[in-house]
């Protein structure tokens, strides 16, 4: 009819609007995990000034994070089915909005164990964030494009952690640490809007159930083996207890995987073990996350107990592996291209424990120059080893397996970084064993014998990486087979 305003995109038209919404999306999807993971750490600096609102124990808060880290681990893989049978936007903006809402109650909480429940309600938000969001990315995002946008996501986990005990150090000193769960309502506000407008709503098998069974094997199997690791940091563990909760953790995860193969609609559908990029990705990634992971842990230790510097004097040398993670984002994609992901996964892989190893000779009177450029060095390697495998997990993973690998994925990446803490005390009561030390006060040497172990243990990451082709992922990197 004459007159009439047409209201159907043109090819080009629908092609401009899907690239901006692949631009746009993994910013959006950045900026939820930026905060999900910053609310792991950040608590770190203010546990002081939060038990005395609590006339508590400093030491007792220590549960708000651990409980935190926990429950994003064993509550990832049910935002995959509630994905498929709600649709990814409704579960993506739902858990913002409860993340939000569990911010508000932490922060007008006011006692330790009101304050650990409403952190438990908030790490169910974080948990439907995490891999509904880097589905959300992988749906809309051609594999031309998956680099660019796995870099995108990756950030956040890397600077994060980083950031936290800093950021949360500054706020308390300057307000009150209430404020650090405050800042969480617009953010999470802007970004349910953003999600609504940006985020398609998109179903996949809606009538699979719902997998009891295998979530309770695989959330116990979980929380025990983390338990059991943190029981052995401390100074007076109870080495029954440990064997016990370890014990447990090792019979669940054979049941959990046993169940999984038998049963025919799983929680998390384990044929994405049968991808090889995948696996690779999974078991090497997870050992190096473990190990880098410590690092955020163990120097802010290291510098106020044996440099005798402030917790916020201690955050801000750490910035430097902050700068320099934001550095290499300039140019993961065009190495990654130029020499593909096996040649960088070794070789970066192994200049990364060497950085780690270096940490474990800094001293007091180190220059201040020498200890950010180790820093600087270690964000840089650090970073790159985290994009290449995100990216390298999910190049051969067909459409019918996203969900399940996406969830899979995030719980082994968040396991990872829970257990970065725990196996970080683990090394310092070592290397107290080491010196037949009970007195409870790690010493430099301890620190240092602490990160020796941790380079072994990254070192030990890169093994899996000579089992790659030369050619592995070239559709994602470009890289020439060959």
């Amino acid at each position: 009819m004459q007159g009439q305003i047409s209201t159907v995109n043109t090819p080009s038209e629908q092609a401009t609007t899907h690239e901006k919404y692949s631009t746009l999306i993994p910013i959006l999807v950045a900026g939820a995990f930026f905060m999900e993971n910053l609310d792991g750490t950040i608590i770190a600096t203010a546990l002081p000034q939060m038990a005395k609102s609590f006339h508590a124990n400093p030491v007792d808060l220590s549960s708000g994070m651990t409980a935190y880290m926990l429950t994003l681990a064993v509550f990832i893989p049910v935002s995959g089915w509630l994905a498929d049978r709600l649709g990814a936007r409704t579960v993506f903006t739902s858990a913002i909005a409860l993340f939000t809402f569990a911010s508000i109650l932490c922060g007008i909480s006011n006692g330790a164990l009101q304050f650990t429940a409403f952190r438990v309600l908030q790490g169910i938000g974080g948990a439907m964030m995490v891999p509904i969001g880097r589905l959300v990315v992988l749906r809309v995002t051609e594999k031309k494009d998956l680099l660019r946008a796995m870099s995108f996501i990756t950030w956040p986990g890397l600077v994060a952690p980083v950031l936290g005990p800093p950021l949360g150090g500054f706020i308390t000193d300057r307000a009150t640490w209430r404020w650090i769960f405050y800042l969480n309502v617009p953010l999470g506000i802007i970004g349910i809007a953003l999600a609504l407008l940006w985020i398609r709503n998109q179903h996949e098998d809606s009538q699979r159930r719902f997998d009891w069974l295998g979530f309770g094997l695989g959330g116990t199997c979980c929380i025990a083996f983390m338990y059991g690791l943190e029981l052995m940091g401390r100074q007076h563990a109870e080495w029954s207890a440990v064997g016990a909760f370890l014990g447990y953790s090792a019979l669940a995860g054979w049941l959990v995987v046993r169940h999984m193969r038998r049963v025919e609609e799983p929680l998390v559908n384990l044929d994405c073990l049968k991808v090889h990029t995948f696996v690779i990705a999974m078991a090497g990634g997870s050992l190096f996350r473990v190990a880098i992971m410590a690092s955020p842990f163990l120097l802010p230790l290291m510098f106020q107990v044996t440099f005798g510097l402030t917790a916020f004097q201690s955050g801000l040398y750490v910035l430097a592996m902050f700068a320099g993670n934001l550095t290499m984002k300039s140019v993961t994609t065009p190495v990654l291209r130029k020499y593909g992901f096996r040649t960088v996964l070794l070789v970066n892989g192994i200049v990364a424990a060497l950085l780690i190893l270096l940490c474990g000779f800094l001293r007091p009177s180190t220059p201040v120059a020498v200890i950010v450029a180790v820093l600087f060095l270690h964000g840089l390697t650090r970073s790159m080893q985290f994009t290449s495998y995100n990216t390298l997990g999910f190049v051969d993973i067909g459409k019918p397996l996203m969900s399940s690998a996406t969830s899979f994925a995030a719980v082994v990446q968040q396991m990872g970084m829970g257990l970065g803490v725990a196996v970080g005390a683990v090394a310092l009561r070592a290397a107290a064993w080491f010196r037949n030390d009970t007195s409870g006060l790690p010493t430099l040497n301890d620190f240092h014998i602490a990160f020796w172990l941790v380079a072994v243990l990254a070192s030990l990451a890169i093994i899996d990486s000579f089992g790659l082709a030369h050619h592995a992922g070239a559709e994602v990197t470009g890289h020439a087979k060959g």
